[in-house]
């Protein structure tokens, strides 16, 4: 098993950071300093070589240095399954007021297509406090969490459920038009029926491996178990039939429901509406009964369990990104996690305000202080 690990890191003009480098010699590295300071900028630039819109899940216009020219950069120098290689990414300065520049991405120096090509090098995890919120919160924050553990194991994941969304709102948009042309609407349920079924199949694969790992760890770890399932009819239908059966059903239910659809100007059925239910195990109760400690708790869990999934599956150990995780648990949870970190073996950025929570974790770590997109190696 091969470890994702950042050994080098280069900021030019994301978010506050005006340029700014930094070198790493283990496999934790802890970055310290005030709310504000920039922390999460910096997991936020390393979550960008990787494919997707990166932890925050924003545009390409909105990372780049107010000060700047709108143009932005992060370069990273990787040690993996392939050896060292330097990954790219960012986009030049737009050619006109108001205008957008495409992403760029390149491996050592040599232009590649997007960012699913960084998969062979580096995978991540993460975790934020955004996700604190993920049980009590919508069904589309949960569905998005999901994907992006599928999208950790399968590359091609993010750029099939763009292509079902687009071919969804094209069946929309037809659907406005009451003398739209039944043939073309056909031919777009088709492709549309096409992609659903290969975004659902992978989503029902993937939580069924993740279920076992959940189930395997059981209460041997100090972070509570979960039981999961994915509230979607397709995603459970192909679990027992054919692909083509299920996507001949989603075809017909499409063309039925035209009517529906229209009236409501949105497509009523299909995997673009699935929920992920998740059960607090110990209490067999559903996640957002828990209480928040349990929820953070169980949060942690089940993503140790992806990590651990995604370095069976894909022979790669992820990179993980731990946002403001620590302050959180207590004395004993800390050390538990800090435990739980050192037997994956993979290479953890955390980040923290109080430099004393890091204090015990029993590993050699590379300490930082961030200060105002300035980044110092502490002592």
């Amino acid at each position: 098993m091969t470890a994702s690990r950042i050994l080098r890191l280069s900021l030019t003009h994301f978010r506050n950071y005006r340029a700014a480098s930094l070198e790493t010699a283990s496999n934790v590295v802890v970055l310290v300093g005030a709310n504000g300071a920039g922390k999460t900028n910096c997991l936020e630039a390393i979550s960008f070589l990787s494919p997707g819109r990166g932890l925050r899940r924003a545009t390409l216009e909105d990372v780049a240095d107010n000060q700047g020219d709108g143009s932005w950069a992060v370069s990273a120098t990787v040690e993996g399954e392939l050896g060292l290689s330097t990954l790219g990414t960012g986009i030049d300065a737009p050619a006109s007021e108001g205008a957008s520049s495409p992403r760029r991405c390149r491996i050592d120096r040599e232009p590649v297509p997007s960012a699913t090509a960084f998969a062979d090098y580096l995978r991540m995890v993460w975790l934020t406090p955004a996700m604190d919120g993920l049980f009590m919160g919508a069904a589309s924050e949960r569905r998005r969490f999901f994907d992006r553990l599928v999208l950790a194991i399968d590359s091609d994941h993010s750029s099939r459920v763009s292509a079902l969304d687009r071919a969804l709102r094209s069946r929309n948009r037809l659907l406005e038009d009451r003398n739209f042309d039944p043939h073309w609407c056909e031919a777009i349920e088709r492709e549309t029926a096409e992609l659903a079924v290969a975004v659902a199949a992978q989503r029902g694969q993937t939580l069924q491996r993740l279920a076992a790992t959940l189930a395997a760890r059981g209460s041997q770890s100090p972070f509570p178990s979960a039981l999961i399932a994915l509230d979607g009819w397709m995603e459970n239908a192909l679990l027992t039939e054919t692909a083509t059966a299920v996507e001949d059903r989603y075809r017909e239910i499409l063309r039925e429901g035209r009517l529906k659809d229209a009236a409501a100007g949105r497509t009523l059925n299909g995997p673009h509406l699935t929920d992920l239910q998740v059960v607090y195990a110990p209490k067999n109760m559903p996640a957002r009964d828990a209480s928040t400690g349990e929820q953070k708790a169980l949060l942690i869990g089940l993503v140790l369990a992806h990590a651990n999934l995604v370095a069976e599956m894909t022979g790669i150990t992820p990179l993980l990104l731990l946002d403001e995780v620590v302050a959180h648990l207590d004395p004993n949870r800390r050390g538990a996690l800090f435990t739980e970190l050192a037997k994956l073996g993979a290479q953890v950025w955390l980040t923290g305000a109080d430099p004393a929570a890091f204090a015990n974790m029993g590993v050699d770590a590379d300490i930082f202080d961030v200060d105002g997109g300035r980044v110092t190696r502490r002592a």
